[in-house]
């Protein structure tokens, strides 16, 4: 064996201490930095518009007209009575109005069939498409009724 004379520090000075090797410390700094750069701009990026301010518009449904009919044949326009001659001039000016105006008609069960198929004849002349039945689910209850 062979054994070599290895110089010794000096008395009085310090002996080396292990270190940590710091390069993939930094080389990992350096790699989070340069993703930093990257995606900053990306999260802060924004696009120039003209919104308009204030309080939104109020969400507008269709209008509405209704004609109700009574017992007696009467004729009501949105609640109002009306007579038989102002029933056209009404239908017309509803149809000249908005494209989505609706119609509802409502007739009570004592109400005449006559008198209902005259109104629709009259709405039917008018062009009105849009048109509805509604109030007929009281009646859905006295069908589905076994008859004596």
């Amino acid at each position: 064996m062979i054994r070599r004379n290895l110089p010794h520090p000096a008395p009085g000075l310090a002996e080396p201490a292990p270190l940590i090797n710091t390069t993939p410390l930094i080389d990992l700094l350096l790699v989070l930095l340069v993703m930093f750069i990257v995606s900053v701009p990306i999260a802060t990026h924004k696009v120039p518009l003209d919104l308009p301010g204030g309080a939104p518009p109020a969400e507008r449904g269709p209008i509405v007209h209704r004609i109700d009919l009574d017992a007696a044949g009467r004729l009501f326009w949105d609640g109002r009575p009306i007579g038989e001659a102002e029933l056209p001039g009404l239908l017309a000016r509803m149809a000249a109005g908005p494209a989505d105006a609706e119609l509802h008609i409502a007739a009570e069960a004592e109400t005449r069939y006559e008198r209902v198929d005259e109104t629709l004849a009259a709405v039917a002349r008018a062009g009105i498409s849009r048109m509805g039945f509604v109030g007929n689910e009281r009646f859905a209850a006295s069908l589905d009724r076994p008859r004596p």
